[in-house]
């Protein structure tokens, strides 16, 4: 009950986070989109499924990081960089968990996932500028996290390793549309979009923890 009762108000602070945004109410960004970070935390703490704890341990770690991804990015565009180190701390982490109990997986999908890197690159790449290198470690890194995660569910076929599989994939489009607005062309629906498949993102790694205690 209680993983529904935080995955309820981590959807209500999601909605308030992104009116905040879209009506550039900073104060309550400052405190909703954290917020809303936090209970996704909360989510992996109660999970209780069939995961071992360093799997849980990592993907909490994992989730702090991210965590501090967001307050990074939340303050002024000096510190966009640590932001994105933080969060490539935290897919790091993911990537240790998705590899944890089943070593790394050399999967058929890293094709459609290489193949998707280098047209996001390909479109970036001119306007990355003093930026090329650390988004291109980003991105990499990104593809890496949703290459073990598929590869884990292929392997496993279990309900925790789909969901958490699913979750990476939205991670990709969450910062592939981020990359987009912020380095090529600037569009309004960006940060709704941005911040909606962000936080089902991380919802869902966070679920992997305790998925077999909400689903059959």
């Amino acid at each position: 009950m209680m993983l529904w009762i935080l995955t309820v108000l981590a959807a209500i602070t999601a909605v308030f986070a992104i009116r905040a945004e879209m009506t550039h109410n900073r104060q309550q960004v400052y405190i909703f989109k954290p917020l809303t970070t936090i209970l996704i935390i909360g989510v992996a703490l109660m999970g209780t499924g069939e995961v071992t704890a360093v799997y849980k341990t990592l993907i909490l770690i994992g989730l702090v990081f991210c965590l501090g991804g967001d307050i990074f990015l939340m303050l002024p565009a000096k510190y966009f960089i640590a932001g994105l180190v933080s969060f490539l701390i935290g897919h790091l982490f993911y990537i240790a968990a998705f590899v944890n109990d089943t070593g790394f997986q050399f999967s058929w999908w890293i094709i459609p996932l290489i193949v998707f890197g280098v047209i996001m690159y390909g479109v970036l790449h001119p306007h990355l500028g003093k930026m090329r290198l650390p988004v291109t470690f980003y991105i990499l890194t990104i593809l890496v996290m949703a290459w073990q995660a598929l590869g884990r569910w292929t392997l496993q076929h279990l309900t925790g390793s789909l969901i958490a599989a699913i979750g990476a994939l939205f991670f990709v489009v969450s910062d592939s549309v981020l990359a987009l607005d912020r380095f090529r062309q600037s569009f309004p629906t960006a940060r709704p979009i941005v911040l909606s498949t962000y936080w089902i993102a991380q919802w869902l790694i966070a679920l992997s923890v305790g998925a077999f205690t909400l689903l059959p």
